[in-house]
Order: structure tokens, then C-alpha cells, then sequence
């Protein structure tokens, strides 16, 4: 069984790489944002409490989020491990998760955070088929229309600039005190996110391989 943990700021690149090492991996990935935006969609009653705090770029409540998680985790497809992406974000959803579970590793990406701010503030997404986008850095053919399927693209709320500046905030002042939790116990290991994507991958892929020697 494999527990990982995919760490960063929002916009390091997390989703991208935690979908490569789940199909290499044959493990989920278990995303927060995915799963609270599905929530949302649907509205389900977490959906309609925690909207607020997404378009905000709060963070959602430790219990809501923890029991997200524990719902999600304990799926059939997660019972030979999983690859957590965007939880724990506060020393309240870590200590819940030491109660759940050991993990094996959390590769923690480091990058500027003035990148990170053009990256996801130039992030389009297509509707619907999830396609993603950048204005600068993956351009569509046709501007604003997704190549694969004509719809049109968008900005999500959570990537406005304002909002990713209030994630950042957020993300220095209670989720970056996390990379000492994990560096105390020991499996923590940091990636050089700013790498190109191959680059990214091939250093995560050699500190999980690492793991089974």
C-alpha cells in the first residue's frame, strides 16, 4: 500500500503531477479542491456551506474538510493506497490525519510565489471537458475556445487575482508552519518546482522508487 501526500502552493502544479503519479501508481488521487468543487456543483449540503469560502479563497472548516477526506478515502478504488492533493492544509487537518492513517511520503514542491500567481491567474478551463488552458503558457488555437471540443473557455473565481494573492496569504501564514510537521517525522522530501513538468515528475518518481529499496 502507497500514502503519499502532494504539497505546495496553489498553482505549484500539484494536480498535474498527482495525475501522473496516479497512473503510474495505479493509486487515486484524492483531490480537496476537486472533491469541494464537486460538492458545489452538485450542491449538496457541504457544497452550499463551503461555496462561500472557495470564492473567497478561504480555507474550508478542518471538519468539513476531514470528513470530506474520510469519506473519499475509504472508496473501494482507495484500498491500496492514495495520493492526498491539497489535504492537510492546517496543523488541525494533520493531526487528524496522523489519527487516520501513516503516510509514506510528502513530496513538498518549492517555487516562487510571484510565479504562481501569473500561472494560475492566466489559467483557463474548459467546461465541459475539463481541459485546461494558459494565456501565456498553453495557449488554445483559437483564443478563449477549448481545442477539443469548441466550448468556450473560462476563469474560474479561484483564479482571479485577487483570490489566488488571498490563497497565497492564506497558504504562508497556516499551511507552510506543515512542512516542519512533516520534516519531523521524517518523510518529507522537497521537489524544485521550478522545473519543467518532466523534470518535476522524474524527481518525485525517484523519491517514491526510493521508498521499496
Amino acid at each position: 500500500m502507497l500514502k503519499l501526500i502532494i504539497f505546495g502552493p496553489p498553482s505549484a502544479g500539484k494536480g498535474t503531477q498527482a495525475q501522473r503519479l496516479s497512473k503510474k501508481y495505479g493509486i487515486p488521487q484524492v483531490s480537496t479542491g476537486d472533491l469541494l468543487r464537486e460538492a458545489v456543483a452538485k450542491q449538496t449540503p457541504l457544497g452550499v456551506k463551503i461555496k462561500s469560502y472557495l470564492d473567497t479563497g478561504k480555507l474550508g472548516p478542518d471538519d468539513l474538510i476531514v470528513q470530506l477526506i474520510k469519506d473519499r478515502v475509504s472508496q473501494p478504488d482507495a484500498s491500496n493506497g492514495y495520493l492526498l492533493d491539497g489535504f492537510p492544509r492546517t496543523i488541525g487537518q494533520s493531526t487528524e490525519l496522523d489519527k487516520m492513517t501513516e503516510i509514506d511520503l510528502v513530496l513538498n514542491i518549492n517555487v516562487d510565489l510571484e510565479l504562481l500567481v501569473e500561472r494560475a491567474v492566466g489559467r483557463r478551463i474548459c467546461t465541459k471537458c475539463a481541459s485546461v488552458y494558459h494565456v501565456k503558457f498553453n495557449r488554445s488555437k483559437a483564443e478563449g475556445v477549448c481545442d477539443k471540443c469548441g466550448t468556450a473557455l473560462i476563469q474560474r473565481d479561484d483564479d482571479k487575482e485577487a483570490t489566488v494573492r488571498n490563497r497565497l496569504n492564506v497558504y504562508k501564514d497556516q499551511t507552510a508552519p506543515l512542512i516542519d510537521h512533516f520534516k519531523k517525522k521524517g518523510n518529507l522530501v522537497d521537489i524544485d518546482g521550478s522545473k519543467g513538468i518532466e523534470d518535476v515528475f522524474l524527481q518525485m518518481t525517484a523519491a517514491i522508487d526510493r521508498l521499496s529499496k
